[in-house]
């Protein structure tokens, strides 16, 4: 039967019980008419099995294996390497009875602070959804279906839970959503993946103009849509936005709010039944597809080699004054404990149990080359040690090369936190700069899932980037090093030079209610070419062991369609990859742009000497931006300009092109109106420049103290509200400051633990548990100044205080009322 022939026959109940998980990993299946159980498990970059389907952490999931994360994965340019990644982790996925992977994640690098960076794949949404494509299409061609995720405009951990993001609709279409639609419309993912966050006032959970009006009306999505792990605020509002599956179970809870809005009327039928079908047509699929092939078998071996090989193809060389690569007779030492235990994933979710981690020093032993291996510095503690320094810089001094293993501890970027800072932690920056000073030929290997500053980059020789690579990663920097493979990668994303330099400075990661996207279409190169500011390394740059030389730039339209054509040469001695990338110049008549845009790239392998002619075909949207006054795709009138480079800032060939359509006369922008955008000076935007960009008023960034508290805040909104959640929030801050790391806990930072406090909406609160309604909104009272017997409780039900420390706030406030 069909998914809605199936649903005819459901009861209301059921219905209900079937839009939301079975438990932490599962959906739920309906005997009654045949409708299996299949499971779910996270993988952007490795599968997370859990042994336990209630379990959510990682000392439970089973051996996998770990590839390059996202960051990596797009620094290799290469869609055929996505899709193999693809096509592997499904393999892997249909060896374990998984039916979709949770991924990928496609959110924007709105700022390099962003501790889930690891995961996402740049700053530029061409890309972004270029390579998520490649990566659907690898995982869903071995019949396992992708949860993409986060829709939408989740480029933040700090207050994801709660914030709202405020931001303008041609923001909005061309930075946040274009990655999820050329994903939606090239590969068709069987799922998408909504947010925590809210986007001006609405949860993406329950966001109609996203879920429905874009993603199925004008995109054409006909998958299904399902929560990010517990981002549901209204159940039965949810579903009629779209909302098609509530993960993970919430117990009773959801089912019977669904229940009594459809009896009431609040909820249509219709509504109800078009989940279903999705989450019925879901599973057929899926079971379908696990039982026409043959089960494969786990090769941990074997897919450990191909980790090995995806991550050759992620090392970014930033620097090299001919250091490299390294003669494997040359006396050299290995400083830093990455070097003996590398760092090859980030913390949360995505953080799997890995077969088997090779780390630089091992392989460099495979290869046959003698290295002398120094700690110099703890990569846990941030602690500079003058004992392990001293050592570290004798050898150093002694050797004809020096290999600094440097990179950012896990705890300092992770899913929930955002980072502080870009700089590496002191002590390794101290030690490299005393090293340089004594040794001319230091090479810095990074190991790092996001940009850092590098205060010692001219006095070192040498750097490669070799981000979180994945459990084979030692492998890959060790061929590098000395040369067994040449280094191919670009930077996704801009290395800026200091923090003060990020666009969204100054708004990032937002206020206690909101988060202010006051530099709207400029994230990334988009505003550091906009602006011409000088950074530390430009997106798209990578440095090769050759060199190659552009040449012959031709254009043509056939059809709707514009060829780029032009020539690459190998012109060194090495045999190497080059990944060419076109961009495109608007003119600026109807609206502010960017400088120039990524619309097209191609990565070509080349023998010394070889030249190769290339093609980039660029579509029609490749010259379209969003005009609001229009409502719609437009094209700009006047010249377009055609840019091919090595990077952002390597142009090495460009052309005017005409026979773009002049679109309409909608003017979207008046220069008078809007001069910081079309200046490019957005770090300050006026308020009421702003306030015209979002077409409504801006919203208030924080609460006030004296209101109330209501289940939709967190502790950190009624520590301003009332001085009972500021009490609250103080003891939650000491005490869970304290929390020690457990081995293998896939959240492992004490700071997440007060984050996950502070931060949730009190409507999470005891989800699925009995009476969880009345506790939540004893829990409010409480901090309302409600000390009832059930408002105490409540909060120690809750976890947020014990009963001593509850007894020892109210003696508190007693004494506080006396005082004269």
């Amino acid at each position: 039967m069909t998914p809605k022939e199936l649903v005819l026959q459901m009861t209301t109940a059921e219905k209900a019980a079937l839009v939301s998980g079975y438990d932490h990993w599962r959906l739920k299946p309906l005997e009654r008419l045949g409708i299996p159980q299949i499971a779910v498990s996270d993988g952007p970059h490795g599968l997370r099995k859990q042994a336990d389907e209630l379990g959510a952490g990682n000392d439970d999931s089973k051996v996998t294996v770990c590839f390059p994360s996202g960051a990596g994965m797009a620094a290799s340019f290469n869609r055929e390497l996505l899709g193999e990644i693809g096509e592997t982790l499904a393999l892997e996925a249909r060896a374990e009875d998984v039916s979709v992977i949770l991924g990928p994640a496609a959110n924007m690098k709105r700022s390099p602070l962003c501790g889930r960076n690891f995961e996402y794949f740049s700053e530029d949404p061409y890309l972004a959804g270029e390579l998520a494509a490649a990566y659907i299409q690898g995982v869903q061609s071995q019949g396992v279906g992708v949860s993409m995720k986060h829709f939408a405009v989740n480029s933040q951990e700090q207050r994801r839970l709660s914030t709202s993001a405020a931001l303008d609709e041609r923001t909005l279409r061309e930075i946040y959503l274009t990655a999820f639609e050329k994903a939606v419309k090239q590969a068709k993912p069987w799922t998408l993946m909504c947010a925590y966050n809210k986007i001006n006032g609405e949860y993406c959970s329950q966001n109609k103009h996203l879920l429905t009006e874009i993603l199925r009306e004008e995109w054409g999505f006909d998958g299904l849509v399902m929560s990010d792990w517990g981002a549901v605020c209204e159940r039965p509002t949810g579903i009629a936005a779209g909302l098609d599956l509530e993960m993970p179970s919430s117990g009773e809870e959801n089912t019977r709010k669904i229940v009594d809005a459809i009896g009431s009327g609040k909820l249509s039928k219709q509504a109800l039944d078009t989940c279903c079908e999705r989450v019925v047509g879901l599973i057929l699929k899926a079971q379908t597809e696990l039982e026409s092939r043959v089960k494969p078998i786990f090769d941990h071996a074997g897919d450990h080699e191909k980790a090995r090989c995806f991550a050759r193809e992620t090392q970014v060389l930033l620097k090299n004054n001919g250091v490299l690569p390294l003669k494997k007779t040359a006396h050299i030492v290995f400083v830093g404990e990455f070097a003996e235990f590398t760092r090859y994933q980030g913390g949360g979710s995505s953080h799997v149990k890995p077969y088997k981690v090779n780390g630089a020093l091992d392989a460099a032993v495979e290869l046959g080359v003698g290295v002398r291996y120094v700690k110099g510095f703890s990569s846990k503690s941030t602690k500079y040690s003058v004992d392990l320094a001293v050592e570290a810089i004798a050898a150093a001094r002694d050797a004809d090369v020096a290999v600094i293993f440097a990179g950012l501890p896990e705890i300092m970027e992770s899913e929930g936190l955002d980072r502080k800072s870009l700089d590496l932690p002191k002590n390794q920056n101290t030690l490299i700069a005393k090293i340089a000073a004594v040794q001319p030929n230091t090479v810095v290997v990074l190991q790092n899932g996001s940009p850092v500053t590098m205060p010692w980059l001219d006095d070192v020789a040498a750097v490669l980037e070799s981000y979180l690579g994945g459990e084979a990663v030692g492998n890959a920097q060790a061929e590098i090093l000395f040369g067994e493979v040449n280094p191919s990668g670009k930077l996704a994303e801009t290395f800026p030079l200091c923090l003060e330099d990020t666009p969204c400075y100054g708004n990032y990661p937002g206020n206690l209610l909101t988060v202010e996207h006051r530099e709207g279409i400029y994230i990334g190169y988009r505003w550091y070419d906009k602006a011409k500011k000088e950074v530390l390394f430009p997106f798209g740059f990578g440095l090769s062991y050759t060199t190659f030389a552009y040449s012959a730039l031709s254009t043509e339209w056939v059809d709707d369609l514009l060829a780029v054509r032009f020539k690459i040469k190998n012109t060194g001695g090495f045999a190497g990859a080059e990944t060419a990338q076109v961009y495109v110049a608007f003119p600026e008549n109807k609206a502010f742009h960017a400088s120039q845009e990524l619309k097209g790239f191609v990565k070509v392998f080349l023998q010394p000497g070889e030249e190769q002619g290339v093609e980039v075909w660029l579509d029609k949207r490749a010259f379209r931006f969003w005009n609001p006054v229009l409502g719609d795709w437009d094209t700009e009138s006047g010249q377009y300009t055609v840019r091919v480079g090595a990077s952002s800032r390597d142009i090495r060939l460009e052309c005017m092109i005409d026979g773009v359509d002049a679109g309409s006369q909608k003017i979207a922008y008046a220069r008078e109106q809007y001069p910081s955008y079309y200046s490019g000076q957005i770090q300050s935007v006026p308020d009421a420049e702003f306030g015209r960009l979002l077409g409504f008023q801006i919203p208030r960034a924080n609460p006030l103290p004296g209101e109330r508290v209501n289940i939709y805040d967190t502790l950190e909104i009624a520590a301003v509200k009332t001085q009972w959640g500021r009490r609250v929030a103080d003891v939650i801050r000491f005490t869970r400051g304290k929390f020690k790391p457990v081995k293998d806990a896939i959240f492992n930072n004490p700071q997440f633990y007060v984050a996950a406090a502070l931060e949730a909406p009190f409507y999470w609160m005891a989800r699925g548990a009995a009476h969880s309604e009345e506790l939540r909104l004893n829990v409010a009272e409480f901090f309302n100044g409600n000390q009832t017997a059930k408002a105490l409780r409540a909060m120690v039900k809750a976890g947020f205080l014990s009963i001593p420390v509850i007894h020892r706030l109210i003696t508190k406030s007693e004494v506080e009322k006396r005082r004269p």
